[in-house]
């Protein structure tokens, strides 16, 4: 940050909003156009993920006393930390005679059947063979190439995040009855936000949508052009302008891209205002069908906060007490964004979905 950034930039970052009822703020209907909405879900899911799914938070997986186990597409997976600290990986179904693996010890990196005693070190071994995985710091993955069904990748599919020496992360996870192509769909409807969040966003305007979106003669958004590419360096995202509530009328302007670096991510980007830098990804794992033969689908979602402000560095400093307020907030939003899901797949599911 130039000097120059230094003076433009206000000493509080609050603003205060201007009081209007909910029934009272712009209609976004028309401009939220399926065909729109569709055209950007078409292409993230056309981006290759070299078959890597999100397990979990990094710090879920620790050196404790039992694997950490997750189902994804129907495929059972464990996933521990060896002696070293390494992340590992493989089926959560043990070769011998099919006892869960999330059940059980880990003794020194070691898995230990609790049936029969197997142990298992995260090298091929009685017929149980080890998937890819993967830390990134943030938030741990693994590899399923046979779920999967790509050409598979080294690495997942990440975005530029800001420097881990001075940001601080949480994870928020969640469950619902839906397909991944459910949640990315609505993170694909910006316009959604001040109407169904009118407690965490109000002066939500969408800029731009993404070129690849089609011409259906919609008239563009008004307002000055988003400056420059989201920190992904990609060009088709969601530039929206909106105002995060903190107390009464007290908000915090923002400009946020909206991208899908893969499939099951979208990303969104603090272009401007404080923040600058900021992510919040979120990431949606197939879990397999419940009882039902219902999907089920976890959202993962990653928040990566920092700021040039000298309090920042306090708040760093405390990240265990602020990361359950961090996901507090993920939560309450997420209660509505997963009843949008789960509504959506509904209505697919059953051939009245109007989009």
């Amino acid at each position: 940050m130039t000097r120059d950034d230094a003076r433009r930039r206000p000493r509080i970052p609050l603003r205060l909003g201007r009081p209007v009822r909910w029934q009272d703020q712009p209609l976004t209907w028309r401009e939220a156009k399926p065909s729109i909405i569709t055209a950007a879900l078409k292409q993230a899911t056309a981006r290759p993920s070299g078959n890597w799914y999100v397990l979990g938070a990094s710090r879920s997986v620790a050196q404790g006393k039992r694997p950490y186990g997750r189902t994804i597409g129907g495929v059972e997976v464990i996933a521990w930390r060896d002696r070293s600290g390494r992340l590992r990986a493989g089926p959560g179904v043990c070769p011998h005679l099919g006892a869960p693996l999330r059940d059980a010890r880990l003794v020194c990196g070691t898995v230990v059947c609790h049936w029969h005693g197997l142990r298992l070190n995260g090298e091929p071994y009685a017929g149980w063979e080890p998937f890819p995985a993967y830390d990134d710091g943030v938030l741990a993955w693994v590899r399923l190439d046979a779920l999967g069904g790509e050409p598979p990748l080294e690495r997942p599919v990440l975005p530029v995040r800001p420097d881990p020496s001075r940001s601080l992360d949480a994870v928020f996870e969640a469950e619902g009855v839906c397909e991944p192509e459910d949640v990315i769909a609505n993170r694909f409807d910006p316009w959604h936000g001040a109407w169904l969040h009118p407690y965490s966003f109000v002066d939500l305007t969408v800029r731009e949508v993404p070129p690849a979106a089609p011409d259906d003669g919609a008239t563009p958004a008004s307002g000055p052009p988003a400056s420059g590419p989201p920190a992904s360096g990609a060009d088709d995202g969601f530039v929206v302008d909106v105002s995060f509530k903190v107390v009464g009328r007290a908000v915090v302007p923002v400009r946020a891209v909206f991208t899908a670096p893969e499939p099951r991510t979208v990303v969104m980007h603090i272009t401007e205002g404080e923040g600058r830098t900021s992510v919040v990804e979120t990431h949606a794992t197939p879990l397999g069908e419940d009882a039902r033969g219902n999907p089920r689908t976890a959202v993962v979602e990653a928040v990566i906060a920092t700021s040039e402000r000298p309090g920042f560095t306090a708040a760093r400093s405390v990240a265990p007490l602020m990361r359950p307020l961090i996901r507090q907030v993920a939560g309450r939003v997420w209660r509505d964004d997963l009843a949008y899901a789960e509504r959506r797949w509904e209505l697919r599911a059953s051939g009245r979905f109007p989009g």
